[in-house]
């Protein structure tokens, strides 16, 4: 073996938060022998946070820490020992003719005007008794009716995945969205009630600093520690020889790896018998970008946003689907709470959904005329990050493709985990990634069954 060449026993691809729940389970185990590769300089992977020139703290997107795992509470607790923790109660809303809506929409419609309040509610009392639901079109058509399909469902989630609903599975629902009950819906419009208890998520945590990121640099440093190799990318497996190259001419030799690059790059950079065929299937699998952009603005937020969390906006006016109000999460989002405030902007494209050049431009003219910027010249600094792989998309011939790719990668002691590793948005949250790869460690030591893979 040549002088810089590697050796270990496990080699993890990528530093995010499904690596440092495997690592974190090794150290339960008191196992060293492995070796982290990080294309980019830091913990985090798609966690990551950011501190722009103007001191505006960043994340990739609209994160928040809720848990189905008491695995993962015992990690975060560590993570932010220090730091600690700041609780809220989540306030999500659409914006939708020139007012807020809270989300769920569906639950929330009575509060539009009568001609709109009328349409969702004789949608819903017209639906199909009985529907077939081949896609994630008729399932939303079935679902709730024409009228808030109109108004919400069809343009929100067309915004939010860049790709036609009917080119979606409707498998991955479960608690993502609210379905319908009738008799809460008719309630609601008698008593004209605000009904804003839905969701997995109705309180959450965020760090008192640091942003999402702070997480996962934290618990990146104490657990996996120097074991990493950031800046630093694989640009081929040889399957047969077990080895791993690396961007800067070293080779690592491994008994088995577990990556987090998305799984149709993973496929791509593997050298074994058959792989074409692999590589055929796995670029049918769908994905949007994103981008990110944060305003920080001086003032405080206008009344009517002041307390809210995140907002959806399915009007085609503003090119972004979900605003958060990034100082609402934590006071040191921003350098001086008392005089500026923070908002965060998401995006998303696809060869479906093309994006403006002008975007930052024309997300700013959007958050005025929704009236969450009182005027460009608040606005003292601006942030942008564009994400080659934002969302995994749930494509109808995705599930498929996904188990025979794992089936095939694994007979070559390659393993595929992670938001994009494992390309299930529905176990894509931090801790359904953070609990993928602490699963595949009591997996691949003591045969436990990896309950979150497939999970419903």
């Amino acid at each position: 073996m040549a002088e810089k060449d590697l050796h270990t026993s496990i080699l993890f691809i990528g530093a995010g938060p499904t690596t440092i729940g495997a690592c974190y389970r090794l150290r339960d185990k008191g196992f060293t022998d492995y070796l982290v590769v990080e294309a980019g300089d830091q913990f985090g992977g798609l966690s990551r946070s950011f501190v722009d020139e103007k001191g505006f703290t960043w994340d990739l997107g609209g994160h928040v820490q809720f848990s189905h795992y008491e695995e993962f509470d015992r990690a975060m607790e560590e993570a932010c020992e220090k730091e600690g923790w700041l609780t809220h109660q989540r306030e999500s809303w659409v914006w939708i003719e020139n007012k807020f809506v809270p989300y769920p929409f569906q639950y929330n419609f009575q509060l539009l005007s009568q001609e709109s309040s009328d349409a969702c509610l004789n949608g819903l009392k017209t639906r199909p008794r009985n529907p077939e639901n081949t896609n994630f079109e008729d399932w939303l058509k079935n679902e709730f009716g024409e009228g808030l399909c109109r108004l919400f469902m069809m343009p929100y989630n067309f915004k939010v995945w860049a790709h036609p609903p009917r080119m979606m599975n409707h498998d991955w629902i479960s608690e993502r969205v609210a379905t319908i009950d009738m008799k809460r819906i008719e309630k609601n419009i008698a008593s004209k009630n605000l009904d804003v208890s839905w969701g997995p998520n109705a309180t959450f945590k965020f760090p008192a600093e640091g942003g999402t990121g702070r997480i996962w640099q934290n618990l990146g440093e104490k657990i996996i520690g120097d074991k990493v190799l950031f800046n630093s990318a694989i640009v081929k497996f040889d399957a047969n020889n077990k080895k791993a190259y690396l961007n800067d001419g070293r080779v690592v030799q491994y008994d088995k790896v577990l990556s987090t690059m998305p799984l149709d790059q993973l496929v791509n950079c593997v050298v074994a018998p058959n792989i074409d065929l692999l590589k055929k299937q796995t670029d049918q699998l769908l994905h949007s970008s994103s981008h990110i952009i944060g305003f920080g603005i001086a003032g405080q937020p206008p009344k009517d946003l002041q307390g809210k969390c995140w907002m959806y906006f399915p009007e085609s006016n503003s090119p972004y689907y979900r605003v958060t109000l990034f100082s609402h999460y934590s006071p040191k989002n921003v350098p001086d709470a008392n005089s500026q405030y923070s908002l965060m902007v998401e995006v998303s494209e696809s060869s479906h959904k093309k994006v403006s050049a002008d975007l930052i431009v024309q997300a700013l003219h959007a958050l005025i005329e929704d009236k969450l910027i009182r005027n460009s010249a608040d606005v003292i600094s601006t942030w942008y990050k564009r994400l080659e792989y934002g969302y995994p998309v749930p494509s109808i011939a995705r599930t498929p493709i996904v188990k025979d790719t794992h089936q095939q990668l694994q007979t070559h002691d390659i393993y595929s985990r992670g938001r994009f590793g494992h390309w299930h948005y529905e176990v894509s949250n931090q801790d359904h990634s953070f609990m993928q790869g602490y699963e595949w460690i009591d997996w691949t030591f003591d045969q436990k069954p990896e309950v979150t893979l497939w999970k419903k």
